[in-house]
């Protein structure tokens, strides 16, 4: 059962108190019932579609512009761990990843699953990535190995056993350089690999990174995506140029710098980064345990800093925030998503839909005052990790 309402926030007030702008939270999604948490929030390339991942082992399909409810697939029988529309020549197709040992496609138009690979041993997945030379491998990140096929006949390809000695929660083939492969993991190492030619730790390990602690998420950014930003599962932010391995900057204090610029609660963990191509800015998103996030600059050039919230999503959320879905992403927007801000999905299973005025200039900070609402009970959670 899905449940949709309409809440309006009065007025919202920016931090600064030069002016009031006007912030809504548009629609709010109820996608189960009981103690269920949405996951992660990924978009078709097109966005005419966005997919939920949720606690129950399941995937729901909803519109990003009007948040219709589409339909569920269902199959895995553990946590999903990943889940992407990235598969080539097939944008209808949905992949997930699951702790069952699975990454299985789902055609998006019947709901129904249309193929599965199996990692041997039953390993964990918890990531995965299409990519390669020629856009035929798919890889995924295992217990401590790093597992290849070719997607096109689910065989088997290749295994790296050697580089990491603790979960891989992370790989990605990197943007524009799709024979170099990017893997994390728990053991706090990335690893950076030439996937051209048969595949082997010994002669395709191209460089190492030591972050120093468990890696929790990592992404590229800049013009020719050479520059790597890097969240870890102790809330520090680090900042790498990849090619050669270097270092930029450190926020090993990333939470106390977020927590010391905004008026609220302190941050208590961190959700994820955006970067926008557009502007060549970074936020690092944070949030805290009752559900309130902010939009945190990061200066990673000259006197590095966090700076100040430009933007604070409040009013929406009863418990911590897990994914979040920026529709400034969007090449080229629909008409009708125009003054969505984005989506955002929590442990209070729900998901949220912001709207901002894009006539006023979106570097000046806001926030919620009040909403027209009733208030879901708060429930304390503990954050979860699937490793």
């Amino acid at each position: 059962m899905e449940e949709g309402t309409e809440m309006e926030v009065d007025e919202c007030v920016s931090q600064n108190g030069n002016s009031t702008k006007r912030f809504e939270l548009k629609n709010s999604i109820q996608t189960n019932f009981g103690d269920d948490y949405v996951f992660q929030i990924v978009p078709k390339d097109d966005w005419s579609l966005m997919a939920v991942s949720l606690s129950t082992n399941a995937v729901k399909l909803y519109s990003p512009v009007t948040g219709q409810y589409y339909g569920e697939c269902k199959g895995h029988s553990g946590t999903i761990n990943c889940i992407s529309f990235s598969a080539p020549s097939t944008p209808h197709v949905l992949h997930s990843c699951s702790s069952d040992g699975t990454i299985r496609a789902w055609d998006t138009r019947s709901f129904h699953q249309v193929s599965s690979i199996s990692a041997p041993s039953s390993q964990e997945i918890f990531s995965f990535s299409f990519g390669g030379s020629t856009d035929n491998l798919l890889a995924a990140g295992c217990n401590s190995q790093i597992l290849f096929w070719d997607w096109r006949n689910k065989k088997q390809v290749a295994c790296l056993e050697e580089s990491h000695v603790d979960d891989v929660t992370q790989v990605q083939f990197v943007p524009d350089h799709q024979n170099k492969l990017l893997s994390a993991s728990v053991d706090g190492l990335i690893c950076i690999f030439d996937t051209t030619g048969d595949i082997n730790d010994d002669d395709h390990l191209e460089s190492v990174i030591n972050v120093g602690t468990s890696i929790g998420k990592v992404g590229f950014f800049g013009e020719t995506y050479q520059k790597l930003w890097c969240l870890t599962h102790i809330e520090t932010l680090s900042i790498w140029d990849w090619k050669d391995g270097k270092n930029e900057v450190s926020f090993e204090n990333a939470r106390t710098l977020a927590s010391d610029s905004w008026t609220l609660d302190q941050v208590d963990y961190f959700v994820d980064c955006h970067y926008s191509e557009d502007s060549g800015n970074l936020w690092v998103i944070g949030g805290t345990v009752a559900g309130t996030m902010g939009y945190f600059p990061v200066n990673y050039k000259g006197v590095t800093t966090i700076g100040s919230a430009e933007a604070v999503l409040g009013g929406g959320h009863s418990a911590v925030v897990r994914s979040v879905l920026p529709m400034s992403s969007m090449r080229s927007k629909p008409a009708q998503s125009q003054g969505i801000f984005g989506w955002t999905g929590g442990e209070d299973g729900r998901l949220c839909c912001w709207l901002s005025d894009e006539s006023v200039e979106t570097n000046r900070s806001w926030i919620s005052s009040s909403m027209v609402t009733r208030s879901p009970t708060t429930r304390k959670k503990n954050r979860h990790h699937p490793y």
